[in-house]
C-alpha cells in the first residue's frame, strides 16, 4: 500500500509496532485476523490517503465503484 508513496520505512515500521502493540494490550490468547486489519486501515489513514486507499480496497474487498466511493466520500470532505 505504501510502495512509491511518501511513507518512510519507519513510519511503516511504527505502525507495525503501534498494531503489534494494540493487540497485545487486548490481552487476548487469539484475535481475529479483523482486529489488526482494521487497526491498520486506521493507522494508514492518519499516515497517507492513498496508501489508506490503496490498503482500505483489498482488506475490504470492495465489490463495486459504489462501495469505494463510500469509503472515499468523508476523505473528500
Amino acid at each position: 500500500a505504501c510502495q512509491k508513496r511518501p511513507v518512510s520505512i519507519q513510519q511503516m515500521e511504527l505502525l507495525v509496532d503501534r498494531v503489534e502493540q494494540y493487540c497485545q494490550e487486548l490481552g487476548e490468547k487469539e484475535i481475529s485476523a479483523i482486529v489488526p486489519g482494521e487497526k491498520v486501515v486506521k493507522e494508514l489513514y492518519n499516515i497517507d490517503d492513498v496508501a489508506y486507499v490503496r490498503f482500505a480496497s483489498v482488506y475490504r474487498e470492495f465489490k463495486d465503484v459504489a462501495e469505494f466511493m463510500r469509503e472515499l466520500k468523508p476523505m473528500l470532505k
